[in-house]
């Protein structure tokens, strides 16, 4: 029977030759992934050697464990918390990265999210890795699961399809485009399946805006969202893979939930209201210019990535940041860290007034230069709940990396305008 790129990878990891829509299945991923957080790799260690006696791992090159939260503060709790972390990871023999950046983009980097792979990980912007034609599934605590047996039971997901065309103009990328998708259909418009994204549109994207897009699937409702592998994610994955791996297309005769056509030409600036990422809080930035905002930033595992740094830089260069905001820019891992600055974008950005940060989560989630009572913030962040950022009684705006320049420079929101 035709398949849709979903169901031909996780068909693979159940060892079948099919599977269907609506299907409760057990699944092999290729790699099971985790950062350290408190009450979450901590408990699952405990319960893996005191609750189910596990004492060593048959296969321990599937789990991988990033330290990328809680790196900026130097203090006690950081070090216990890093410190439980190495201690479990020597014991059962798990790979962990630390403080080389944000895992959802650390893991594209090693090698960890292939073309025709199953990734897991509690966190549901591993959905990034659908980037490369792989299918990454966040599985919240239920990670447990596949940490102890070696397997998950999930049921196999139906599929929305979008078909890309055109290019996006000047100052518009994927994050304006995930909104737009968000505000026409809904936060619950793609509710329990995967987005599947083609088409010439698709094709033109760079990989950056690519992970962009799929790391913020879950506000469709989304569990996951997966692009064709083409030659650029083929290209990509070559010069990293740490295995031999096969990707899949879908079948032309697939069956889709829907199919969506959206011409990336016609899209504007888009800005997301303080509150959540549901459809009624997007706006076109344009209605919103003016809005005063006293903190930018850009980073987080849905930005911060070298098309952003770019595009923030082409915005920003000859121009300052407004008197009386602060831009804080943190690159999505060190390698692109190093890549931004041997291209000069970081120049760019600090002749501009903008403070580039080492890469981590801190800011995204407000442990870092957490937010206070009455600031406006404008972010590239993945979420804008209140408190997300710092105090509850802050306001969060989001939008793309352009718009954040864009709106640094003019101390309000405002659509970008390349120089």
């Amino acid at each position: 029977m035709p398949s849709t790129i979903t169901e031909k990878i996780l068909a693979r990891a159940a060892g079948r030759d099919e599977v269907r829509a609506g299907e409760n299945l057990p699944f092999r991923p290729d790699h099971m992934i985790a950062y350290d957080f408190p009450g979450y790799t901590d408990v699952m260690f405990r319960q893996m050697h005191d609750d189910f006696g596990i004492r060593q791992l048959d296969d321990p090159e599937r789990y991988v464990v990033f330290i990328d939260h809680m790196l900026t503060r130097g203090d006690a709790r950081e070090d216990e918390v890093h410190g439980v972390t190495r201690d479990w990871c020597r014991y059962y023999g798990i790979d962990l990265h630390e403080g080389r950046g944000i895992g959802h983009q650390v893991m594209a980097e090693m090698g960890y999210a292939l073309p025709g792979s199953f990734v897991i990980h509690f966190d549901g912007h591993v959905s990034g890795a659908g980037a490369f034609g792989a299918l990454g599934w966040g599985v919240r605590r239920d990670l447990i699961e596949a940490w102890v047996s070696g397997r998950i039971f999930l049921d196999v997901p139906a599929t929305t399809r979008f078909e890309l065309v055109g290019e996006f103009a000047p100052g518009v990328d994927s994050r304006d485009l995930v909104h737009h998708i968000i505000g026409t259909l809904g936060a619950d418009g793609c509710a329990h399946q995967v987005m599947e994204f083609g088409g010439p549109g698709a094709r033109a994207m760079p990989i950056d805006q690519r992970q962009s897009l799929c790391g913020m699937a879950m506000f469709t409702g989304a569990v996951s969202a997966v692009f064709e592998p083409d030659e650029a994610a083929r290209a990509y994955a070559d010069a990293v893979a740490r295995r031999p791996y096969e990707a899949v297309h879908p079948d032309p005769d697939a069956q889709y939930v829907a199919v969506h056509t959206i011409d990336l030409a016609t899209l504007r600036p888009q800005v997301v209201l303080p509150g959540s990422a549901r459809a009624a809080n997007t706006r076109d930035a344009a209605e919103l210019a003016g809005t005063t905002v006293s903190r930018a930033f850009i980073g987080s595992c849905a930005s911060g990535r070298i098309e952003d740094i770019r595009s923030a830089a082409a915005v920003l260069a000859g121009r300052r940041v407004a008197p009386g905001v602060e831009l804080n820019v943190v690159p999505t891992s060190e390698a692109v860290h190093r890549q931004a600055e041997d291209e000069g974008l970081l120049d760019v950005l600090r002749e501009a007034g903008a403070h580039v940060v080492r890469s981590s989560c801190d800011f995204c989630f407000g442990y870092q230069k957490p937010l206070a009572e009455g600031e406006a913030c404008i972010s590239t962040g993945v979420l804008n709940i209140s408190g997300r950022m710092g105090s509850p009684r802050a306001e969060i705006y989001m939008g793309s990396a352009a718009t954040v320049a864009a709106s640094a420079v003019a101390g309000s929101i405002s659509p970008a305008v390349p120089s």
